[in-house]
């Protein structure tokens, strides 16, 4: 670490998973960092318990560490390569859970706090920044700010945001529908139309896969979504549903025919295997990404929990074998719109004295979050000292965040919150045979594939880090 003290200060604002890594990349590039956190003695929010930073609100856990076929233990490994303090802290309070990485949450938390007090160019402020931050001047460091602040963003800060952004909303239910990988989907059974072959924008009349049921089918169906376990709203989400992004089991209490006249109605569709028999119900698939590896369930946004979900929509005729890239949920957030609003170095393109950083840039997760300060931070620093540096390429998970959030997502559609997964990142053909030529069965081959991806992954993030 090469210290200039000369250099003005840059802003953190936030002392989250996300803040707290982007402090700590500014920092120990060399750059003097001023870290504001609201929480202090006497003054906390509605989910957190403690003033530590970096403290873990939800699950203790960072999910999967295998970095050879999990998108996210890729993500670690990157972030262990960038000298991460989240996965270094993580790493060192680790407990026993299989093959994830979880913490002890206290310890954690206890252990990012003692290193960023402890950094000579760390200076945490216990304060609110109520609004937008202060006009810059020549020695200030206001020139430079990351924004950290999570779901949990302070009203006046998230109002000043919104007035910014000249966007209609920031803060409410975020209706997310499942997931599904592109090659996961049975087109045996499952078919490209567009209703009553209409083309979109894009001039597509086979926009959407659509997957057909029976009554018989249909009828089992909704009795699994009247009988499955929901999860329950916090107290600091009391917000009503909106009628548009309804869960699928409440459209379902309303009446057993509900949803074949809502999100499953089968008109305008044929299916050419049997073009003579009327589907009684479809449920459709739509495009999610650019590259077309993930397509999403149009209109099943639900509050199933996550146990039961993948089980019930695998009862789906063409989706009996799909693998989620995400679960539905639905639940209070607070997040830009990152494709419309952020560049490519996560820079708020009517203010780029302002970047953003971890949930409110749209990544979910706590290591996806601590990833966009991982990056923030090192754009922050090379700004300061008069540099400049490129995201990470797209074919690795740091890479492939930055693009989702600032491009990768299709135009027209609702930008939705995203935790990482191989179908974020270019995809490669599955190999057919392994690294000693031989033959690698069929069943095998996409587990294989996503060991290929992660070790290309693993390379060109080198290669960046090395530029």
């Amino acid at each position: 670490m090469t210290t200039n003290s000369t250099l003005k200060p840059v802003h953190v604002i936030g002392g989250g998973l996300a803040g707290s890594e982007a402090a700590w990349q500014i920092a120990q590039s060399g750059v003097p960092v001023i870290l504001h956190e609201m929480r202090r003695e006497g003054v906390t929010t509605d989910a957190h318990q403690t003033d530590g930073l970096a403290e873990m609100v939800c699950s203790n856990s960072f999910r999967s560490d295998d970095w050879q076929f999990n998108a996210v233990g890729l993500l670690h490994a990157e972030m262990r390569r960038c000298d991460s303090l989240i996965m270094a802290c993580a790493d060192q309070h680790q407990v026993p859970a299989g093959g994830a990485l979880a913490v002890d949450r206290d310890g954690f938390s206890g252990e990012v706090t003692r290193r960023l007090e402890a950094h000579p160019l760390v200076t945490i402020v216990r304060e609110e920044i109520a609004g937008l931050p202060p006009a810059a001047d020549e020695t200030n460091g206001w020139d430079n700010v990351i924004v950290a602040t999570g779901p949990l963003t302070s009203p006046a800060l998230a109002e000043a945001i919104l007035e910014l952004s000249g966007e209609g909303q920031l803060s409410f239910f975020d209706a997310i529908a499942p997931i599904i990988h592109f090659d996961s989907i049975n087109m045996d059974i499952a078919w490209r139309q567009s209703r009553y072959d209409k083309e979109g924008p894009g001039g597509d009349a086979a926009a959407y896969i659509n997957c057909p049921m029976n009554k018989e089918q249909y009828e089992s169906f909704i009795d699994a979504l009247l009988e499955g376990p929901k999860s329950e709203f916090k107290e600091w989400e009391n917000v009503p549903y909106f009628d548009g992004c309804l869960p699928i089991e409440v459209m379902a209490e309303r009446g057993r025919e509900t949803l074949r006249h809502g999100p499953m109605k089968p008109v305008g569709l044929t299916n050419p295997r049997d073009p003579l028999v009327k589907a009684y119900a479809i449920v459709q698939l739509r495009q999610d990404n650019a590259l077309g590896t993930l397509w999403n369930m149009v209109g099943f946004q639900t509050k199933l929990k996550h146990g039961v979900q993948a089980e019930t929509f695998r009862m789906i005729p063409g989706l009996e074998n799909a693998q989620f890239a995400r679960l539905g949920g639905l639940h209070r957030n607070t997040f830009i719109n990152s494709p419309k609003l952020l560049d490519k170095s996560l820079r708020m393109k009517v203010q780029p004295r302002l970047r953003f950083a971890g949930q409110v840039t749209g990544v979910e997760g706590y290591v996806e979050s601590a990833a966009m300060g991982l990056l923030t931070g090192r754009f922050a620093a090379a700004d300061r000292k008069g540099a400049s540096i490129a995201a990470p390429p797209e074919t690795t998970a740091l890479g492939a965040l930055v693009q989702h959030i600032t491009g990768g997502h299709l135009d027209g559609g609702s930008f939705q919150p995203m935790n990482i997964n191989y179908g974020l990142l270019p995809p490669l053909e599955a190999p057919k045979v392994n690294e000693d030529g031989k033959k690698i069965p069929l069943k095998e081959r996409g587990r294989a594939k996503k060991r290929l991806m992660s070790v290309r992954a693993l390379k060109d993030l080198d290669a960046w880090l090395q530029a």
